[in-house]
């Protein structure tokens, strides 16, 4: 029988990312979880899986302009009426959270013996660079390297 480790005995970004997350699977409880991380006083990581891990946090301002732009881009490009595409690992106090993207989805269970990686993580440890199992869509780099005005 395996026991989760619980969230405040684990460190490191690799062990929170391994560990369980539950679901948002309700549109207002994704706005609930945006204000969770808009209110607290941790510091952020905005990482877009498949670009070099950011080295900083995201200031306030980078941290409400993503939240702004992936709730706007998961509403457009998810249009169903539930949301199922983000993953906390802890609802009421996370630390982390898997944003995965509507447009590449496959399986993120792992049933077809492939995991999708999530397309950006929040957290508040300084992200490791996720191997890549398929290059990030051209149009999510674009979207990414305007939203924070990278190079590539």
């Amino acid at each position: 029988m395996t026991v989760a480790t619980p969230i405040a005995e684990q460190t490191g970004f690799m062990s929170i990312y391994q560990s369980e997350f539950r679901g948002v699977l309700r549109w207002h409880q994704l706005d609930e979880l945006w204000q969770q991380i808009r209110g607290s006083k941790s510091a952020w990581y905005v990482y877009a899986v498949g670009e070099l891990p950011p080295e900083t946090a995201a200031t306030t301002t980078q941290l409400d302009t993503f939240i702004t732009e992936i709730d706007a881009l998961l509403r457009r490009d998810h249009a169903e009426d539930y949301c199922g595409i983000v993953y906390a690992n802890n609802i009421e106090q996370p630390t982390m959270v898997k944003i995965f993207d509507p447009n590449n989805l496959g399986s993120s269970c792992g049933s077809s013996g492939r995991i999708t990686l999530p397309g950006w993580i929040l957290s508040t440890q300084k992200p490791e660079d996720l191997p890549a199992a398929m290059p990030a869509p051209n149009n999510r780099r674009r979207w990414w390297q305007k939203l924070f005005h990278t190079g590539g």
